[in-house]
């Protein structure tokens, strides 16, 4: 007898898995490492035997899926791609309610069409530092930019292309939804992008700005904390501004222009306001 009851860790053999179950736990286990420290510009931090230890697979399975380290990893950027941008996209009701709140405040504004570019900016001066310090907190923006800069140096072939399609999905996500965000707040206000422009152009330019400045930001706190009074699209006055919210205000609203076919009543100001405070606007 060696003391050994039924069922006891001892006496319990573990299940074989399968080479599509030790695939998925050791993808798994790496993706969450990624989330938890975020990606460098190469893959060579992650190690192989603490991924195996992480997903409670046995050594020989994930090496006879992997028999070498690199083929992992080609997996693994596959599976990065798939699902960066998209976990850091989803709708923030907080910022839906935030943004309804600043239009409400100065509705009165978007009667003058010369003040509606004004209006859009107070909005953009409100929401846009927020949306750079999310992204630049996020380690999930942090691993797809590191991504992108690992895709580049991949060698021509059948894993690059997997990872280019999977980018241009994910980028496509990223900017159809930022341009539905300026499309509605636009449509709002009684703005239209200018002759030539679509909300999506619009969107890709902020999208490119945001990037910059959040791989701008490390070296040069500034662009993080610098507060200043200005006045850069002709509102009533000046106001606090930071460099994050002034950059993005400046192409965006470099795009767009008064929409000349919008009557801006009493009964329509109503209407409008009366949409805000429902939350219909952000519903589509």
């Amino acid at each position: 007898m060696t003391g050994e009851t039924p069922g006891s860790g001892l006496a319990r053999r573990r299940r074989r898995l399968s080479d599509d179950e030790t695939a998925r736990r050791m993808l798994a286990a790496a993706a969450t490492r990624v989330e938890a420290a975020g990606l460098t510009v190469s893959l060579e931090h992650i190690s192989f035997e603490e991924i195996i230890r992480d997903a409670g697979v046995a050594r020989s399975a994930a090496y006879r899926r992997w028999p070498y380290k690199d083929l992992f990893f080609g997996d693994l950027l596959r599976e990065l791609a798939r699902g960066a941008v998209p976990a850091i996209t989803d709708p923030n009701p907080g910022a839906v309610g935030a943004v309804a709140r600043t239009l409400l405040a100065s509705l009165g504004w978007a009667r003058t069409p010369g003040l509606r570019r004004a209006l859009a900016g107070e909005v953009l001066r409100e929401s846009a530092l927020g949306e750079f310090e999310v992204f630049h907190r996020s380690s999930a923006w942090r691993t797809y930019l590191a991504l992108q800069a690992t895709f580049r140096g991949l060698p021509d072939g059948a894993l690059r292309a997997e990872v280019q399609r999977s980018f241009a999905e994910s980028e496509g996500s990223l900017v159809a939804g930022v341009a539905t965000a300026y499309a509605r707040m636009a449509g709002v206000i009684g703005l239209r992008p200018r002759a030539g422009v679509t909300y999506e152009t619009v969107a890709r330019a902020a999208v490119a700005t945001l990037r910059g400045l959040v791989l701008m930001a490390p070296a040069n706190q500034e662009i993080t904390d610098r507060r200043f009074r200005a006045n850069p699209f002709g509102a009533p006055e000046p106001a606090e501004w930071s460099e994050p919210a002034l950059a993005i205000a400046s192409v965006v609203l470099g795009l767009v222009e008064a929409d000349p076919d919008v009557e801006w009543t009493d009964e329509h100001e109503r209407s409008v306001a009366a949409m805000l405070r429902s939350g219909r606007w952000a519903a589509g």
